[in-house]
């Protein structure tokens, strides 16, 4: 490490070369903060690579370090520099990290509402009615005791079969095959 004498504290003082760069770089030496900022980039990146960042959010973390550097360039101590460097680093890179953290993706059903393949068709709501009369007019040719039947099941909350069996007078054991041979013939009467 080279020992500068410094000239502004005291005949005597011994600086170290990097806090001469930093009380010079204050003074607003260009030459000197392109030094400083060559000195000390790989420890800065060093720090940002411990917290497994992306490049890019290394790359971030380390231009917003030497913003804050700049900006308290004068209040910092010159002998401490590295220090205050690695400390700094340290917090904006776990300042990155929280915010990935707040960051979540998520499904959001108002994103897609406006999609075009998710709008229902103009004429759904007549497809919808038409489709509706249609099952009504089947419902309507089954036998009376079919249509009580299945009135009974499609109730919410369907009928229990005991209670079926007594309103209609089916055995329990007949409920499940009839309501089967009912729904057969509304298939065959809807595909008609």
């Amino acid at each position: 490490m080279t020992v500068v004498v410094d000239e502004v504290k005291s005949p005597g003082a011994v600086r170290s070369e990097a806090a001469t760069l930093v009380v010079r770089a204050g003074a607003g030496d260009h030459g000197a903060w392109s030094r400083l900022v060559d000195h000390y980039a790989r420890l800065v990146w060093a720090v940002t690579r411990s917290f497994r960042l992306s490049d890019s959010d290394a790359a971030d973390v380390s231009q917003m370090v030497w913003l804050r550097l700049l900006e308290h360039i004068n209040r910092v101590d010159p002998e401490r520099v590295g220090a205050w460097l690695v400390v700094t680093t340290r917090r904006e890179c776990l300042r990155v990290l929280a915010f990935r953290k707040r960051v979540l993706l998520t499904y959001e059903a108002t994103a897609f509402e406006e999609v075009a393949g998710d709008q229902p068709e103009p004429d759904a709501d007549l497809l919808a009615g038409e489709r509706a009369d249609d099952v009504r007019r089947a419902l309507e040719s089954l036998p009376d005791r079919w249509q009580q039947l299945l009135g009974m099941l499609m109730a919410d909350p369907p009928a229990p079969y005991a209670e079926i069996s007594a309103t209609i007078g089916i055995p329990i054991g007949s409920i499940g095959p009839i309501r089967g041979r009912c729904l057969d013939k509304l298939r065959l009467l809807l595909a008609s």
